[in-house]
């Protein structure tokens, strides 16, 4: 019998396939993120692992777990986990591509709409008893989308879904900067493949969708927000620390650009303080990027079958290379 430790809740019948499988399960049932230590202990004794983002499964947690087998992480993005030594070690990695390609999609354009738009301060302002009527000239006037400049940073399934919103139903001009062409996006969408310092300064909206790197990481910084437009939206749902969050709140309040909307944190789940208190264009969600009720079940669906097959010694469906 394996053990398969789960580092959070995960829907009941894909636990149950994995004891249904013949597996002893053990998930934790508990909110907020998980102490090194505890996982530690956890996995020293465990053949598979179910984890999150936000779990770091480093190679010193790796030297520790020797029965380990498969290491399946419950999202697109792996730069919690040291795969080079997971592969060194035996251990496969996998992780959960296209399965939330279409809802970030929503989500980053739900965050697009609610800073230029400002839904969020105008429910406030209604719930506090201060809509007293039509005016020509509202307290929460925004700025429009159609035919707008819309920015992608990372071209590839999810960039490439907003900008099929943008242009699509916005109408919107689609530029955007990747390590390669995406001709396929060139020819559907018209897109433009600019260099970095182009589409900050060309364009209206930027969404940033590329993978944490060390080259990607603060790629948004002092520098990078002074070449954008004052009036220019920024929406980040890839990874925290691709935004310099001490230069945003800079940038934010010297109006160096005029809003934001940000599922993602630099230090995650803390949030800079003076990022709360910012609230005119600015939407903050609490990385629910994925969350709908048919996505998070699909996450652990494939999860939960690449652990099976790698426990049955197969080649997992959707490895990490």
């Amino acid at each position: 019998m394996a053990k398969v430790y789960v580092t959070c809740r995960v829907v009941a019948d894909e636990i149950e396939r994995l004891r249904s499988a013949g597996h002893d399960v053990e998930m934790r049932d508990v909110s907020g993120p998980i102490a090194a230590s505890e996982l530690l202990e956890n996995v020293e004794s465990a053949d598979g692992l179910i984890c999150l983002l936000s779990d770091r499964i480093d190679a010193d947690l790796i030297a520790h777990a020797p029965q380990l087998k498969i290491i399946a992480n419950l999202g697109v993005g792996y730069d919690n986990i040291d795969v080079s030594a997971a592969h060194a070690a035996g251990i496969a990695v996998t992780n959960t591509p296209g399965a939330l390609t279409e809802t970030t999609a929503d989500l980053t354009f739900a965050l697009l709409l609610s800073a230029a738009r400002r839904i969020v301060e105008a429910d406030g302002f209604v719930r506090a008893g201060q809509f007293l009527g039509w005016e020509l000239v509202q307290p929460h006037l925004g700025f429009d989308l159609h035919k707008k400049t819309l920015g992608i940073v990372g071209m590839g399934r999810i960039g490439t879904a907003v900008a099929r919103r943008g242009h699509c139903g916005f109408d919107m001009n689609i530029l955007y900067h990747n390590r390669g062409r995406n001709v396929s996006a060139e020819e559907e969408l018209d897109a433009a493949r600019v260099p970095f310092e182009s589409l900050l300064e060309q364009s209206d909206f930027i969404c940033v969708h590329t993978p944490l790197t060390e080259e990607t990481r603060h790629l948004f910084d002092v520098k990078a927000f002074r070449r954008m437009k004052d009036t220019a939206i920024l929406v980040n749902v890839a990874r925290g620390p691709v935004v310099d969050e001490s230069a945003l709140v800079w940038a934010l309040k010297a109006g160096e650009i005029a809003g934001a909307g940000i599922d993602v944190y630099e230090h995650e789940p803390k949030i800079n303080p003076e990022l709360l208190e910012l609230k005119e264009r600015v939407v903050l969600a609490p990385h629910i990027g994925s969350g709908t009720v048919a996505t998070r079940r699909a996450l652990a669906r494939i999860a939960v079958d690449n652990v099976l097959l790698v426990l049955a010694g197969r080649p997992p469906g959707t490895p990490v290379a």
